[in-house]
């Protein structure tokens, strides 16, 4: 009688974990006519940086609005797709809904209210909060932002580059899980513009999720795991650092660098 040998056990697949963020087939349109997304794919995983990247008018804002829920009903609509957060799906929250969830965006222009004090702008960020930590929050924005904590008037007398720092101080007092900026950097002096990406990567390297655009490729190369650039509203490419430092054509093509 012949014995059959014992069958091994097939090798376990590893499961990839599913992303902090997850947006599938995006479209929204603009006025019943215009599609500026088109069936838009990208994910977030816990703990990365991510960079979105392409020309003017690309879409690249309109995602970032999508994702938050700024988008409103007059300027356009989510006709097709999801926008997963923690496997939860956003479309057609409010935007005080979503940061509440844990998704908070930092909007070109900063926003920041001027005739409020620098300490009453941060706190403002945690008033939907009901935990104990905000106190230790505003001494580690302040720990981020050292020259915060010495303007105490008016938020409106801040330079541009100080209401930019006070706009991202302000978010991180929302406690999010992910953090979106949109042009973290434009149009700020370069000493500036280096002490926020000091604090990116500090942030980066604490645990902290971030969806951002900016125009400083090099900058976003050192920061960023990955990257989407965005071409007419669809995604045209994505990878690694290593992947799009390594290739000039395709920069040259869509980033004009």
């Amino acid at each position: 009688m012949s014995i059959e040998p014992a069958s091994m056990p097939a090798a376990a697949i590893p499961v990839e974990p599913a992303p902090l963020l997850a947006v599938n087939n995006l479209e929204v349109v603009y006025s019943d006519v215009i599609l500026v997304l088109r069936g838009l794919n990208l994910k977030v995983p816990e703990g990365e940086i991510v960079a979105l990247l392409g020309a003017n008018g690309a879409g690249k804002s309109t995602t970032l609005k999508a994702i938050s829920g700024l988008l409103k009903a007059e300027d356009g609509q989510i006709t097709r797709g999801d926008v997963l957060f923690q496997g939860e799906r956003m479309n057609g929250y409010e935007p005080d809904q979503i940061v509440r969830r844990g998704i908070f965006q930092v909007m070109e222009g900063r926003r920041i209210v001027a005739d409020m004090s620098v300490h009453e702008n941060l706190r403002l960020g945690a008033h939907t909060r009901r935990d104990k930590g905000v106190k230790d929050d505003l001494d580690m924005v302040y720990g981020y932002f050292p020259r915060l904590r010495e303007r105490t008037g008016l938020a409106g007398y801040l330079s541009g580059g100080e209401q930019q720092m006070l706009a991202i101080g302000r978010a991180l007092m929302t406690n999010p899980r992910l953090l979106i900026l949109d042009e973290a950097t434009e149009g700020l002096a370069p000493l500036v513009r280096a002490e926020i990406w000091r604090v990116l990567q500090r942030l980066k390297d604490g645990g902290q999720a971030i969806l951002l655009i900016d125009k400083n490729v090099a900058a976003l190369t050192r920061l960023a795991e990955r990257h989407y650039i965005i071409e007419k509203g669809r995604i045209a490419w994505s990878g690694s650092s290593a992947e799009l430092k390594a290739d000039a054509a395709l920069q040259k093509r869509y980033l004009g660098v």
